[in-house]
């Protein structure tokens, strides 16, 4: 059942870079923290496993992760565990949502589900036993495959670490739901690791670690783009005209666009090198709160004027006029774990076929394809450099590596008050905030501060991508975690 990958090509060795002088430091810190840890992991292989090769933070982060330790001469392998049962992935659904405080997901968890849950993770591990060693390292991420490092604990005697990437930062019935749920599988775990402290249910508070998310600046998501390179992915993907020929062939999965009656086509012009552009892209989960912002972006466009009648600048009306939404996020069908998805997109579906045609024309909806990883990012990519603000207006967020990654690309960030995101982003000094991100009228009011103040947009995302430069690399996660096994082993 469980699909081991193949180990992500290296694309850049961490020679490249520290060949750059941006990240020669941090390189340089890693290497040490390396020669340190493998004479303790020579022989062993770390596990890395988790619920899905693509979609969501956990997906985008283990290609680099792995790839930049095998470089360090650490073995590190990828496996992701499968179920053919819609069921499971509904239930870890709504676990995730309970997890996140979601008091309208089902509270009371039956004997079948605990049966679904553990079979599913039963039958993974059964492939998993031929190929595992003892001595070897087990990383097991978020609840999906929670029982799979019980199960193989008990029979190999093998380190293992819970790492969960979500949480809420207060407690109620639907946290208490889900925590009761899982806390019977953490005592066979050696260790856990959170984003926050605030994130530690009381079963792991004596046995935790902190290591924040990080993101890989040279991946195809986050790479620097030429002006030729960045117009050559709009055009390939379906985003832009190609006015002149271009070098490169078009993606063989292109995206798509809702039309005003809610069916799908290609995007075409989309304004996205030419107008103010409002971003938000992430997963189809209504915890990202989507409709508010819909409903805030349409408050902006409504309203297009001052409330300070001496204020009255026409650049900044005209910005204000000219300025577009694009809401993009992946094709829902090509997402596994994550059955919630086409609801979600149907629900932003129903709102914008209520608008009418000019304010339509104001906002795209995207579906990005996932038949190819490189092709997606590169899009993200793309999509973000051309974005004025970009935007993460969760609901609630484990941590949000959307913002982590446009902030690195010096982009002025909107985010709301999601403890995840609290953990990146520092109110008008890095980026805005939201207190509230299910009030239009807060968001409206934010989106016209940074519109209309280019100035202090800017100086927002430069303070952004300095703050991402000294805490959210990948280097900085890697040695966290080398410093990790070396204090466990």
């Amino acid at each position: 059942m469980i699909t081991i990958l193949q180990r992500p090509e290296t694309k850049y060795s961490l020679d490249y870079y520290a060949g750059d002088p941006i990240f020669s430091g941090p390189v340089a810190d890693l290497k040490t923290a390396a020669k340190k840890a493998q004479n303790k992991l020579q022989g062993r292989t770390i596990w890395m496993i988790n619920s899905t090769a693509q979609g969501g933070g956990v997906a985008e982060m283990l290609p680099g992760l792995i790839t930049l330790m095998n470089d360090l001469g650490i073995d590190v392998k990828w496996g992701v565990i499968n179920s053919d049962d819609p069921e499971f992935f509904l239930l870890t659904k709504r676990i995730h949502n309970l997890i996140h405080g979601d008091e309208t997901s089902n509270t009371n968890f039956t004997e079948d589900d605990a049966q679904l849950f553990e079979s599913i993770n039963r039958k993974n591990a059964e492939k998993f036993k031929t190929i595992i060693k003892k001595g070897d390292i087990l990383v097991i991420h978020d609840p999906q495959p929670m029982p799979l490092g019980k199960i193989i604990a008990e029979e190999f005697g093998l380190l293992t670490i819970w790492r969960c990437h979500i949480g809420l930062d207060r407690h109620n019935n639907a946290t208490d739901a889900a925590w009761d749920f899982l806390k019977k599988y953490a005592p066979t775990y050696t260790h856990s690791i959170f984003t926050a402290p605030e994130y530690v249910p009381d079963f792991f508070q004596n046995n935790y670690s902190i290591i924040h998310p990080c993101i890989d600046p040279l991946s195809h998501k986050n790479q620097d783009l030429t002006v030729t390179k960045l117009t050559g992915i709009l055009c390939n993907s379906g985003l832009l005209p190609a006015y002149e020929p271009i070098a490169t062939p078009d993606y063989e999965a292109r995206i798509k666009k809702f039309l005003g009656d809610g069916t799908t086509g290609e995007p075409g012009e989309t304004g996205l090198l030419f107008r103010p552009v409002i971003t938000q892209i992430s997963r189809w989960d209504r915890l990202k709160g989507w409709l508010p912002l819909l409903d805030g972006f349409i408050k902006l466009k409504q309203e297009n004027i001052y409330r300070n009648e001496d204020d009255t600048n026409s650049s900044h009306i005209k910005r204000l006029q000219l300025s577009r939404l694009v809401l993009a996020g992946p094709d829902p069908t090509a997402v596994s774990d994550d059955p919630e998805g086409l609801e979600v997109v149907n629900q932003v579906r129903e709102r914008f076929i209520s608008l009418d045609s000019e304010l339509q024309k104001d906002i795209t909806i995207l579906l990005l394809p996932m038949e190819s990883a490189k092709e997606n990012s590169l899009i993200v990519n793309a999509l973000q450099r051309c974005a004025t603000v970009i935007v993460q207006n969760s609901i609630q967020e484990g941590f949000g590596l959307t913002a982590t990654e446009a902030m690195w690309k010096r982009k002025p960030v909107l985010v709301s008050s999601a403890s995840g995101l609290k953990q990146q982003v520092s109110d008008n000094i890095n980026g805005l905030m939201v207190m509230d991100p299910e009030d239009p009228f807060e968001i409206s009011e934010c989106l016209r501060k940074l519109i209309t103040n280019p100035g202090m947009a800017y100086n927002l995302g430069r303070n952004a991508q300095r703050s991402v430069y000294d805490h959210f690399l990948i280097f900085r996660q890697i040695t966290q975690y080398l410093e990790l096994f070396m204090r466990l082993l």
